[in-house]
């Protein structure tokens, strides 16, 4: 405990040239510590993107490509999926789900995907947790839209808003379909995925805003209702002259059209239910003026029951599909089977298969990483071993005034490695102080940027065992100068050399 005090003191009275050590082996050990978290981190946010789903088709091309495309948006796919191939394939024996999917238009530098109601019934990620919604709900009709987590807080969207989707998947396009503007109904809770950024619309927006010409200017994916519904219901929503689930200003039309046959007619019809045309043509224009409302303040976004509409319409091919199975034991046929498929050339990819292949071929550059920060490392530890061996020839007098007083040899060699050991001990410490600072400030960048996800949880066990290793390169590098102190000789530290 003497010779720890005594090393303490001595490395005070050097303090300009051992902080100088201290922080350089700090930030080395930071740096070795970030990208190893970083890397893992990483690894994990890329394997939760996607969990629960069996199997992956589309077009033939690349297993990775066809992953990155359809779970990470990145690149694009070169084909597509004709639409009577996904409901051949969805109906073959063994297929439990299947979640459609089309890309190509964007929002403001934002990817958008069409899909239908099954993507947020089966969709998975992380350890197969469901998506869930910060506010407002799912799409029930063509003129909706669900919006990421991180499209809404970045673009400050609210439920209620209209935005318009643009073809193409760069952050600058040339076509925007804004004759037909969407209303956003819900907003996803963050996952930590592609998810976040991901503008999500109905198969029947996609097929619509591209199939029509842009002179058109029509209402897209009109919601479905029966013949029974508009005429039973007619009487009782002019009667009532409710708007309570939208602007049905078609039933006003038919009721009027169906009791206009000749003018006694019609006057006998108005007095027989206790309106008459002029009266239907004022409840007309109040749904008129309706429309002039700001789409913008929405705090919630009801779903109508006569305003659930169709979803899919009749699209004539898809960028790919998610599939679920019945069991495991179907995976490996019903991929064969697709990869075999003879209508048209497709590929059926197993997500956890292709990640890790994807993850061997970045091996190389984690590697390149990890001797990096190694290197980084090593350069500290060899600046510590420098200072040392530099200081020693001045301490020479100090030495031998300790070897005077009675201190032997090894008190001398246990001094100079304690020296070295407490200075690579402060300097780990304080590396990770660091390293914790670092992640707390970069953890929202890396969040929104990269999409992966930094916890700031205790050091795992290949992080403690780097930490390990650090402190024996340090104590080994302390063992040269104390090596040398310990042969130092009496008569050499106290006579004075010129």
């Amino acid at each position: 405990m003497q010779l720890i005090t005594l090393a303490t003191k001595s490395m005070f009275n050097r303090k300009a040239s051992v902080l100088l050590t201290l922080f350089t082996i700090a930030i080395s050990v930071m740096l070795l510590l970030t990208i190893e978290r970083v890397r893992q981190e990483a690894k994990s946010s890329f394997s939760n993107t996607v969990s629960g789903t069996d199997l992956i088709v589309g077009a033939r091309s690349g297993d990775i490509q066809l992953l990155l495309s359809s779970v990470f948006r990145i690149g694009h796919a070169n084909n597509s999926v004709s639409w009577d191939s996904y409901q051949d394939i969805k109906s073959q024996r063994g297929v439990s789900w299947a979640i459609p999917i089309s890309l190509g238009d964007s929002h403001k530098g934002h990817a958008v995907l069409g899909t239908d109601s099954a993507y947020f019934e089966h969709f998975r990620y992380g350890k197969k947790q469901n998506l869930a919604f910060a506010a407002g709900r799912a799409f029930v009709n063509a003129q909706e839209v669900v919006l990421g987590s991180e499209v809404a807080s970045k673009m400050h969207y609210q439920l209620g808003q209209q935005i318009v989707i643009s073809h193409g998947m760069g952050n600058t396009s040339f076509h925007h379909h804004d004759d037909n503007p969407m209303t956003i109904v819900g907003i996803l809770a963050p996952t930590g995925t592609p998810v976040d950024k991901t503008v999500h619309v109905p198969l029947a927006a996609i097929e619509a805003m591209h199939s029509q010409p842009k002179s058109a200017s029509r209402m897209i994916g009109k919601p479905k209702q029966s013949a029974a519904h508009s005429h039973s219901d007619t009487d009782e929503h002019d009667q009532n002259h409710t708007d309570e689930h939208g602007h049905n200003d078609s039933h006003d039309h038919e009721h009027a059209n169906e009791h206009k046959h000749n003018d006694g007619h019609d006057h006998d019809h108005a007095d027989e239910h206790g309106h008459n045309h002029s009266h239907d043509h004022d409840h007309s224009d109040e749904h008129d003026h309706g429309h002039d409302k700001p789409d913008t303040v929405a705090v919630t976004v009801p779903a109508p029951a006569h305003l659930h509409g169709d979803l899919i319409g009749e699209p004539k091919q898809i960028t790919a599909f998610l599939m679920g199975l019945d069991s495991p034991l179907y995976t490996l046929q019903t991929r064969r089977n697709i990869n075999n498929y003879k209508a048209e050339p497709l590929l059926a990819i197993m997500p956890g298969v292709t990640l890790r292949e994807l993850w061997r071929m970045l091996g190389l550059v984690e590697k390149i990483l990890l001797l990096f920060s190694g290197v980084v490392v090593l350069i500290s530890l060899l600046g510590m071993l420098t200072t040392l061996l530099a200081t020693l020839n001045q301490r020479r007098r100090e030495l031998a005034i300790l070897r005077s007083v009675g201190a032997r040899p090894r008190h001398i060699f246990t001094l100079m490695s304690s020296e070295a050991i407490l200075i690579t001990a402060a300097g780990c410490a304080l590396g990770i102080a660091l390293f914790y600072a670092l992640i707390a400030l970069a953890q929202g960048t890396l969040q929104s940027q990269f999409g992966i996800s930094l916890s700031i949880s205790l050091l795992s066990h290949y992080e403690l065992m780097l930490i390990g290793v650090i402190m024996a390169a340090g104590t080994l590098m302390g063992i040269l100068p104390a090596t040398r102190a310990y042969f130092y000789s009496l008569s050499d530290g106290m006579s004075i050399k010129l």
